[in-house]
């Protein structure tokens, strides 16, 4: 008997960011691992995790993209939560198990009311329910296990709550928030306010860094589409940091810092780091640190490569 043996698929050194628009029930992780091996990158990581309950905008970079994919984490987020008001869950969304009910009926002008009151900066206790780590164990692990660990409070900015849908039990918020903002623990403090119950069915990340969901696209779509075209949405990767200021330096200033060595620069760039650097030509050679002190710029993340993006087989 002839036995055939499939040899592994060629992986590509691929640079460069994918917005993915992640399905309900996959994790983060698992949205990650399909997303690269549909590109068959060499290398991938996310930009922050959505749970599993909740979908949309994923921000997915590979290659040399990954090196920046850290300044996503401290962006700005904006959510379409639905909320089922008159019920409270373990996990306060739909995967845990109904733990209270309440019958109180709110009214439209309560919740305008509670939503006025967590406009702005507010405080929050991260649920047990969630990734945070506590000796070297995130929270859910424990809360499985019936522990409660005592939170500290954190302090988020609630930018706007703005009212999509009035139809008890449910209702649909679009919220723009700051980095580290639980929705759940949002949309049960809410319903506190209003002295009910709440567990969120439904989340959709909409927005985060500039990017929008209307740029993304599903798994699904990906896998109809052939190499060529998956490779025509990928975004170069300073679109992670184009927050940052930019400079441009010559050849052999850019050789300097790509060798370690300190270039001095005439003008004073104070706070202003990290600075995105680039070639004449305008292509992104990475970031570096201005220290006022020397009057000098340091290498803090370079590309590897001399391209924006490659395609060779490893």
């Amino acid at each position: 008997m002839t036995q055939h043996t499939h040899s592994p698929r060629p992986k590509r050194l691929l640079n460069g960011v994918l917005l993915l628009d992640k399905d309900r029930g996959l994790s983060s992780n698992s949205a990650l691992q399909r997303s690269r091996f549909l590109y068959r990158a060499a290398k991938a990581g996310h930009t922050g995790i959505l749970d599993p309950l909740a979908t949309g905008l994923l921000p997915v970079c590979f290659g040399e993209a990954t090196k920046f994919s850290q300044y996503l984490l401290n962006a700005d987020k904006a959510y379409l939560a639905t909320l089922h008001i008159g019920a409270a869950t373990t996990t306060g969304d739909a995967e845990g198990d109904i733990i209270a009910r309440a019958t109180e009926v709110v009214s439209l002008a309560q919740l305008e009311a509670a939503i006025a009151a967590f406009t702005g900066t507010i405080t929050q206790t991260p649920p047990m329910y969630s990734a945070l780590k506590y000796q070297g164990k995130p929270l859910y692990e424990y809360a499985r296990a019936g522990i409660t660990i005592e939170r500290n409070t954190r302090e988020v900015t609630i930018y706007q709550i703005e009212l999509v849908k009035f139809d008890l039990p449910e209702i649909v918020l679009k919220v723009t928030c700051s980095k580290g903002t639980y929705i759940r623990t949002l949309a049960e403090d809410i319903a506190k306010y209003m002295g009910t119950l709440a567990h969120l069915t439904g989340l959709r990340r909409m927005a985060t860094a500039g990017f929008h969901l209307d740029d993304a696209y599903t798994l699904a779509a990906l896998t109809q589409m052939d190499s060529e075209k998956r490779d025509q949405l990928l975004l170069s990767c300073d679109v992670l940091v184009q927050h940052l200021p930019q400079l441009t330096l010559d050849d052999n200033d850019i050789l300097r810092l790509q060798h370690g060595q300190h270039v001095h620069v005439s003008e004073n760039y104070g706070t202003m780091s990290p600075l995105r650097i680039y070639t004449q030509t305008n292509r992104f050679i990475g970031l570096a640190c201005y220290q006022p002190e020397a009057s000098c710029l340091r290498a803090l993340r370079l590309m590897n490569t001399a391209t924006d993006r490659v395609n060779e087989c490893v």
